[in-house]
């Protein structure tokens, strides 16, 4: 299976650390050694410079909140009418932001979606709510958290035609997932897997939060 060579980090990494890369460093699954490989500076230039995805449906940028050196992406199918969207950890010092970044593009958020319970800032999520009807929150059922969706590894999560499949990636906090973008012939390629602050570039995320373990998060 065509899974990510790129892990994109959501967590407390600053911006010039993840623009200073080699090119020639990849994370590798066994189980995609038929992949083309994509290195860490090829997805980081495309995070900060390419407003859409290659495939011409997915809409991808990403966005960071300094106090809590945190990621947020923005992902949307905009060969939709509606162009149905997606934020993934957003910030609530940044809600506005984010919201006036949706509406710039003529996109239509249906989804606030979070990783993992954050420790070290407040989730926009709960914000967005109030500022956009009929937006849904997203987070994991083993969070212990609530959200319109409570999410369980091996569900998709639908905007439009493209999807996310959660996986689990537990031992930063309770209920840490990962989004990957979908398989498939008609889902854009190469994948991209959006981990929150359990796998990091060169490291993971700390485990001395609430449900934190480095058993979980190193076995």
């Amino acid at each position: 299976m065509n899974l990510i060579r790129c892990c994109l980090s959501l967590a407390r990494r600053s911006p010039s650390h993840f623009l200073n890369l080699s090119t020639t460093q990849t994370l590798v699954s066994p189980s995609s050694s038929r992949s083309k490989l994509i290195t860490f500076q090829t997805m980081v230039s495309r995070a900060y410079t390419t407003p859409s995805h290659s495939s011409g449906k997915l809409l991808f940028r990403q966005l960071f909140e300094k106090d809590s050196c945190t990621y947020t992406y923005l992902l949307a199918d905009v060969s939709h009418p509606d162009k149905p969207a997606l934020l993934i950890d957003p910030v609530d010092k940044t809600a506005e932001r984010d919201l006036s970044l949706v509406k710039e593009l003529g996109l239509k958020l249906i989804y606030a979606m979070n990783t993992h319970v954050h420790a070290d800032h407040i989730t926009g999520t709960g914000l967005i709510k109030t500022k956009v009807p009929g937006v849904k929150s997203v987070i994991s059922e083993a969070s212990k958290s609530k959200a319109d969706l409570l999410i369980q590894a091996g569900d998709k999560i639908y905007f439009s035609d493209l999807f996310l499949e959660v996986r689990s990636t537990p031992g930063h906090t309770f209920g840490c997932v990962t989004y990957v973008t979908g398989d498939g012939p008609d889902q854009p390629q190469p994948r991209m897997a959006f981990t929150g602050d359990a796998l990091l570039i060169r490291g993971c995320g700390r485990t001395d939060f609430q449900g934190g373990s480095s058993h979980d998060i190193f076995c």
